[in-house]
């Protein structure tokens, strides 16, 4: 682990587009961390980043990245079937961990990540980074303050169309239910629904409904669900990827008033109690995850702070989204 006078030293498993600007650069602008490793399988497009984003060590093997004694944690960005693989093999090395989200294609591989750290001692972490967003705070601040009064449903809507890629029957593995079963359900309904975790906690009662209407790919392409938080709020949510328009529409309705906002759309979090609504337009920072990534610096390496984003919340989404996948 990193000492007084070096800093927290990662590496990074997958080294594809997700690590180029949301999250690689976090971990080089993060007083106290320090990008030191990456590994991909091909070994051109590695080279490429390593020498790119100034790293110093590149892998093809990621089992050596992990045993690397210069590696002092691992952040595993690689798709979604493969994290339990990887993870699994960061746990038993005692090594900090930072894995995308979801945390695995199902709950039951996500409860085995989870537990693997937890029985060890190590940190684990997970990438549902609007957790740590200034806008999605924001939120939460008006939650805490009691500014819609006792808070009473929650409800979102997602919708939108098929991409070119979807309509072109090119390859895509987050429409490739061996990687992903649910599809862009896992990719983006994940986020809001560990927000809303976040925001109201856990979730003791759910149910769904899930198919394929469009027939563009293997994974499921439309879903909605109603669920009950353990406090007892409910929630209800749709989402559909074969729409004619994107929309994106987050509603909590309390006793006194509501709060929207959108999970994906660039717009302001809304404030309205009667009158005129309350509007703040909060711009995300260009490394998106340096939030979630600057508070597992404080995490590791300050008393006292617990990241929002662990293991075992992480595996409560899971379980979440394979109840509404069914």
């Amino acid at each position: 682990m990193a000492g007084k006078n070096r800093p927290l030293r990662w590496g990074i498993i997958g080294c594809g587009d997700v690590t180029e600007v949301k999250s690689g650069p976090a971990y080089q602008l993060t007083k106290g961390f320090e990008l030191s490793a990456v590994m991909r399988r091909d070994a051109g497009k590695l080279r490429d980043y390593a020498r790119r984003h100034g790293v110093g060590k590149a892998y093809t093997d990621a089992e050596a990245l992990i045993n690397d004694p210069d590696i002092d944690a691992v952040y595993i960005a690689t798709p979604p079937d493969t994290h339990a693989h990887y993870a699994l093999r960061v746990a038993a090395a005692g090594k900090p961990c930072c894995v995308e989200k979801p945390l695995a294609p199902s709950y039951a591989e996500s409860r085995a990540i989870h537990e693997a750290f937890e029985s060890r001692g190590v940190p684990l972490f997970v990438a549902y980074y609007r957790r740590s967003l200034p806008r999605f705070v924001q939120v939460a601040t008006w939650l805490r303050e009691g500014r819609i009064g006792v808070v009473r449903h929650i409800n979102w809507q997602l919708y939108k169309p098929a991409s070119e890629t979807d309509l072109s029957g090119d390859y895509n593995w987050r429409t490739d239910p061996a990687v992903a079963p649910g599809g862009y359900f896992d990719d983006l309904a994940s986020h809001g629904l560990d927000l809303f975790i976040h925001y109201l906690g856990d979730i003791a009662q759910v149910q769904g409904i899930s198919l394929n209407q469009q027939g563009l790919y293997g994974a499921k392409d439309a879903f909605c669900a109603c669920w009950m938080h353990e406090n007892g709020v409910t929630g209800a949510g749709s989402w559909n990827f074969g729409c004619s328009r994107t929309e994106d529409r987050v509603e909590i309705h309390g006793s006194e008033g509501k709060i929207r906002f959108s999970v994906f759309a660039e717009a302001p979090v809304v404030l309205d109690t009667g009158g005129d609504p309350k509007e703040l337009w909060i711009r995300h920072p260009k490394h998106v995850q340096l939030p979630h990534v600057d508070n597992m610096r404080k995490h590791l390496l300050e008393e006292g702070y617990t990241h929002p984003s662990t293991g075992r919340s992480a595996a409560h989404t899971s379980w979440v989204m394979d109840r509404i996948l069914g």
